[in-house]
C-alpha cells in the first residue's frame, strides 16, 4: 500500500519520508551540502554517496579481480568483463552489447 501521493505528479509512496524526499525534485531544493566542496543534494543518501569522492573509499569490490568501485552499479557493469555477458541485442542486426549505452550508440 502506498497512501502518500505527490500533489505535483501523482506518484505514490509507502512512507511519508519518501514523499518528502521526492518533493525536492519538484521544488529544486537541495538541503544537503558537502562540507568539503559545497556541492548540494536533494537527499542525504546522495550526499553520502558523493562524499566517497573525497574520501577515496570504494566499498564495492570485484570478487574475480579485486578492482573496487564507488557505486554498486559500476561493479555490476564491470562484472560483464569477466562473464562476457552481452544482454542488450539490436533488434535490426542481431548484434549484442554489454551495456544499453553501447546498444543505443550502435
Amino acid at each position: 500500500e502506498k497512501p502518500y501521493s505527490c500533489s505535483e505528479c501523482g506518484m505514490s509512496f509507502a512512507h511519508s519520508s519518501a514523499l518528502r524526499y521526492h518533493r525536492h525534485i519538484h521544488s529544486g531544493e537541495k538541503p544537503y551540502g558537502c562540507s568539503v566542496c559545497g556541492k548540494r543534494f536533494t537527499t542525504s543518501s546522495h550526499l553520502n554517496r558523493h562524499r566517497l569522492i573525497h574520501t577515496g573509499e570504494k566499498p564495492y569490490s570485484c570478487g574475480a579481480c579485486g578492482k573496487s568501485f564507488v557505486r554498486s552499479s559500476h561493479l555490476k557493469r564491470h562484472h560483464l568483463i569477466h562473464t562476457g555477458d552481452k544482454p542488450y541485442r539490436c533488434g535490426e542486426c542481431g548484434k549484442s552489447f554489454a551495456t544499453s549505452f553501447h546498444l543505443n550508440s550502435h
